[in-house]
């Protein structure tokens, strides 16, 4: 086998890995770059292979930066199968679908701009809507632990994996090498998802390096989430959190409903004002196996909150005078409704923007957490008086001592482990830390560069 690496290398996006065997070619994992200009440029440019040549893409899970470029993909000629788990499937027809009404909406955004920005951006959007229902045919659902055949003596297995719905390690084999893609490593205690299985052997490994230099902050998330929204209460504020559709609004409302039951809050109105949110939330208690609640849990917790899925009933949450709590996407403000609430609650001390995860660099979120006092949101500056609170310790990816708890599961040194998914000073951390503790191999490949697995 050969893995060349054609993205989510010194960076944590465009999750795109090429294994070759004999003349069969596979791709694990499909996703978009994201992020700084630079970088989200590759969506733009041909693909490194023609994709007419890839004879099947196997997916980890159904994040946009590992499924987002699959639509371009069909669009230029790939032909085969993709295969991935029943939830994965589930979350990308909902994400997939958003990503293309994004696309289309950022070259909306751009063709305002031609005159400036036509030289770096294209007017064309990546792909539409249309383009991403288009390709879910293409999807083909693999049950977790059950070896698939993928041509050329190339078999592959999905084990359930605990970050998000569906999420999976996936095992490539030639039937004499093994290859172990952990896709992003979920957490080994979680308030909602399974734990990660503990694998025992490998003979290649390709590990995300996310957090390789960072420890998740500890402390209750529960009762640190309890004590934003009684001071909010007190105050007689509204309570805003920015929070991500998949995953992170989940957590959010099982905290909220806990506390809730316990009467460790008030009985105040909770609106989940994200249709990607409420469509992902809908799905959690139809894919029991992928978490730890049971069926009547996870009904009560999805019923905590009041969907509200049309603009009209979004746009009657700025009236809101009295306490209420809203989440709402983008969980890095970035982009969403939340954007149009902060317009209405960021100038007044009674309210909270409440950051439920990290904030990345250039994003509002961040500005916000840093302590700007004042933002510009479509044109228009408001100033921050509103209280602006965050905590870290609801993160869906393991820390560093998270992952090296998680290899020491392993019987055996594999032969290499190539680190992924993380900016190069964060691989560096966590390249030194294996081999400081285990003795292993350890690589940091670089875009486009391939190693032959012997």
């Amino acid at each position: 086998m050969k893995i060349t690496f054609f993205g989510a290398v010194e960076e944590v996006t465009g999750s795109r890995y090429l294994i070759e065997h004999g003349t069969t070619r596979i791709l694990v994992d499909c996703g978009l770059f994201q992020g700084e200009h630079e970088l989200a440029k590759r969506n733009w440019e041909p693909f490194p292979i023609d994709p007419k040549s890839v004879d099947a893409i196997v997916l980890t899970h159904a994040h946009i930066d590992h499924t987002g470029y699959i639509p371009v993909f069909i669009k230029k000629g790939f032909k085969g199968k993709i295969y991935c788990s029943q939830a994965t499937l589930a979350l990308s027809a909902i994400m997939l679908v958003d990503s293309g009404h994004l696309q289309e909406e950022d070259a909306k955004h751009m063709h305002g701009h031609e005159a400036e920005d036509a030289e770096h951006a294209p007017i064309a959007p990546l792909y539409t809507e249309e383009d991403a229902k288009d390709a879910l045919p293409f999807f083909n659902v693999v049950e977790y632990d059950t070896v698939i055949d993928l041509g050329s003596s190339l078999q592959c297995t999905l084990i359930r994996s605990g970050h998000i719905l569906g999420s999976s390690f996936v095992v490539i084999s030639d039937g004499k090498q093994k290859l172990t893609f952990s896709g992003d490593l979920g957490r080994p205690v979680d308030l909602i998802m399974k734990s990660p299985p503990h694998l025992k052997e490998t003979d290649y490994l390709v590990l995300e390096s996310t957090y390789g230099d960072r420890l998740h902050e500890e402390g209750d998330p529960i009762a640190a989430i309890a004590t934003v929204v009684n001071e909010t209460v007190k105050r007689g504020g509204v309570l805003l959190i920015p929070a991500f559709a998949v995953g992170r609004t989940q957590t959010i409302l099982y905290c909220l409903y806990q506390l809730k039951q316990k009467k460790a809050i008030p009985d105040i109105p909770i609106y989940l004002d994200s249709p990607m949110a409420i469509n992902v939330t809908n799905l959690l208690c139809k894919f029991p196996d992928e978490h730890t609640l049971t069926p009547e849990l996870c009904k009560d917790v999805c019923a905590v909150a009041t969907y509200t899925p049309m603009v009209e009933e979004s746009k009657q949450l700025d009236k809101m005078t009295h306490p209420v709590i809203i989440i709402a996407g983008s969980g890095m403000a970035n982009g969403g409704r939340v954007l149009h609430h902060l317009t209405k609650f960021i100038s007044d001390y009674k309210n909270t923007v409440f950051f439920v995860g990290y904030q990345a660099t250039g994003t509002l979120g961040r500005l916000l957490v840093d302590g700007k006092k004042d933002i510009k949101i479509y044109g228009t500056s408001y100033p921050v008086h509103a209280h602006i609170q965050i905590i870290n310790t609801l993160s869906a990816h393991a820390d560093y001592k998270e992952v090296l708890e998680w290899l020491s599961y392993f019987e055996k040194a594999p032969k290499k482990v190539f680190l992924s998914h993380g900016e190069l000073e964060s691989a560096v951390s966590l390249k030194k830390k294996i081999e400081d503790r285990f003795g292993w191999n350890v690589v940091i490949p670089k875009y486009l560069e391939s190693y032959e697995l012997d």
